[in-house]
């Protein structure tokens, strides 16, 4: 066996582990609007799980192990500040407490809290990236930062209805909300936009002093995959079968807003 075809099988495994990864959180959101009580809490764990595992790995395989390791450790020390103080303070999102089923905490913030950011950052990221490709150079980076916030809070427009409707946190005063949502105040909107440009900031300078020479070498494919499902298939599910339909209308809008937006990119591309 030459040295070639010794190391052909490690470029295959890099892209099917993240696509795997995404196959299996995609299966197990599909089983969240099917299930209940006890079971559903059990989903959403694996969700949850399944979609930090997936970030790390992917930011990993794709960009250095310095990368994956440096996300994970990011995100989590972000996470827990931001929402430790916004538990003691009621800012930047208001004021809401989480309940004792979301199981053990750290400085009042359950585990599952970090772990369901660093889902959401690692892909909110990568699209904020594709996003700000035809940006001039010179102002790419804020491009980037600006497009990738703004997806982070976005996804938590489809996300907080649900998980207030399954009791995980409570609202001490949801109004005023975005139309059609009557139980997550706007002052949550602002607090993840907020949460969002700091902690994309962070994400985009460890990125580029951690990544390794010549990465990425798996593509956004499987990260970007899962974001689309939790976010558009999440819609659907709230509109279907959770009887959240003002949530629903927001994700099915919202990600058509950033469909549209790659469409057009693309149709400028092929004409250049």
């Amino acid at each position: 066996m030459t040295a070639a075809t010794a190391t052909t099988p490690a470029p295959a495994l890099r892209r099917v582990v993240p696509l795997a990864l995404a196959g299996a959180l995609v299966a197990t959101a599909i089983a969240y609007p099917l299930s209940s009580g006890g079971l559903r809490d059990v989903v959403s764990w694996a969700i949850v799980l399944l979609g930090s595992t997936l970030s790390v790995v992917h930011a990993g395989l794709s960009r250095g192990v310095r990368t994956g390791l440096g996300v994970l450790a990011l995100v989590a020390l972000v996470a827990i500040g931001f929402e430790s103080v916004g538990l003691a303070t009621g800012y930047p999102y208001g004021s809401y407490t989480y309940s004792d089923t979301l199981g053990p905490t750290l400085l009042g913030v359950p585990f599952l809290v970090p772990l369901a950011w660093l889902m959401m950052a690692w892909p909110s990221w990568l699209l904020g990236a594709l996003l700000a490709r035809p940006v001039r150079a010179a102002l790419r980076r804020p491009a980037r930062i600006g497009w990738a916030a703004a997806v982070f809070a976005a996804w938590d427009v489809v996300l907080d209805p649900q998980l207030v409707q399954a009791g995980y946190w409570t609202w001490a005063d949801p109004s005023p909300g975005l139309p059609g949502i009557d139980t997550v105040p706007l002052t949550n909107l602002a607090g993840w936009l907020v949460a969002g440009v700091v902690l994309m900031t962070l994400l985009d300078l460890l990125v580029a002093r951690t990544r390794a020479p010549g990465a990425p070498r798996v593509g956004p494919a499987a990260p970007l995959f899962a974001l689309a499902w939790m976010t558009l298939g999440g819609a659907l599910a709230h509109a279907g079968w959770l009887g959240l339909p003002g949530s629903a209308a927001w994700g099915a809008g919202l990600g058509a807003c950033v469909l549209a937006v790659l469409a057009l990119q693309q149709r400028r591309a092929r004409r250049r």
